[in-house]
């Protein structure tokens, strides 16, 4: 019997088509990015250019002074770090935002604290003895109203006032406002001193080309007190930067003065266009002392009048111990009035 291998069989259509499934290659996972790293940083540099501000450079648009002049509000960068890191959810940028607020509570504290060491301003005398209240205020040229500003400054009774921009048109109405409570003045171009005491040797301060200091001696029944009225040169913030080359010029005019100035006791008034804190003013600052910083309450911001954000007047004194310092309420112009009690 013949028998014969039988042959595969094979499918009518042909081979499977279908190849088999290749393994998908994994997609690589990106690093996961740290924003909280990021906040953490800007935080670390706030407290730094916060704690360094004395020390940043002028010589890029006079940007070191006009941080220095907005200083008391960069702790605005604390809450707003803040909220940035809860939203991140991210620890590692909330602790850090210690560090700006532990700079700016170090630098301003003690500024919070009310350090008014006579509650009754109006007596004249303290604890420890007899004082002087003084009084400083940029009236505005452009003032719609002269001799209510008058009014008012008259009703803080003060014993010496110090006004800067009076025009030709204003100052006849201080003088005739002020007469009543004030028989001692003296006014020289744009700035003026009343005073109820005996004013003399009165004489300009050349620091700008045209009258914006001037200089008297009240004679008090406690002695003489040197008294400076000054109105530094504007200062303007543009695209060329913080242009302050005038008024530091006359500051340091003015600080020649003080330096030369016999009296043990001086007091120096006015409108410094520029805070306590900016460097370029320290040729006077050095010298004397601020009123508000050793006996006021709060920043005590003076311009603009509507909505203060800086403090541009101020109450400087040597050889008199500042008992209180305070800000008045807003007049007719657009800077707010100052006062300070010294003790003799």
């Amino acid at each position: 019997m013949l028998t014969t291998e039988e042959e595969p069989s094979t499918r009518a259509d042909g081979p499977d088509p279908t190849p088999p499934k290749a393994t998908p290659t994994p997609t690589p996972t990106p690093p996961r990015r740290a924003p909280g790293r990021l906040l953490a940083l800007v935080a670390l540099l706030s407290a730094a250019l916060m704690a360094l501000h004395a020390h940043l450079p002028n010589t890029v648009l006079n940007l070191g002074s006009l941080f220095q002049t907005l200083l008391p509000w960069t702790g605005l960068a604390v809450p707003a770090l803040l909220a940035l890191a809860a939203v991140r959810r991210s620890k590692l940028a909330a602790v850090a935002v210690l560090a700006p607020a532990l700079v700016w509570a170090t630098l301003f504290g003690p500024t919070l604290i009310d350090k008014d060491i006579d509650k009754d301003k109006d007596k004249g005398t303290s604890a420890t003895g007899p004082t002087l209240t003084v009084l400083s205020h940029n009236v505005d040229e452009a003032n719609p109203d002269p001799a209510g500003t008058a009014r008012a400054l008259a009703g803080a009774k003060a014993d010496v006032l110090a006004l800067v921009e009076l025009s030709e048109e204003s100052a006849p109405v201080y003088e005739r406002e002020l007469a009543a409570a004030y028989p001692h003045h003296a006014v020289l171009g744009g700035v003026g001193l009343w005073s109820r005491h005996r004013l003399t040797a009165v004489a300009e301060v050349e620091i700008m080309p045209w009258t914006r200091a001037m200089r008297a001696t009240a004679v008090t029944p406690e002695g003489p007190v040197a008294v400076y009225a000054a109105h530094l040169a504007s200062v303007r913030v543009s695209g060329a930067g913080f242009t302050t080359a005038r008024r530091n010029e006359a500051a340091r005019a003015l600080a020649s003065a003080v330096r030369a100035e016999p009296a043990p006791r001086v007091v120096v008034l006015g409108d410094f266009n520029g805070t306590y804190q900016d460097r370029a003013l320290a040729p006077v600052t050095s010298q004397l002392r601020s009123a508000q910083r050793e006996a006021g309450d709060g920043f005590g911001f003076t311009y603009p009048a509507g909505f203060p954000v800086v403090r541009i007047d101020d109450v400087l004194v040597k050889g008199m111990d500042p008992r209180a310092s305070w800000t008045l309420p807003a007049t007719g112009s657009d800077h707010r009035p100052v006062a300070a009690t010294l003790r003799f």
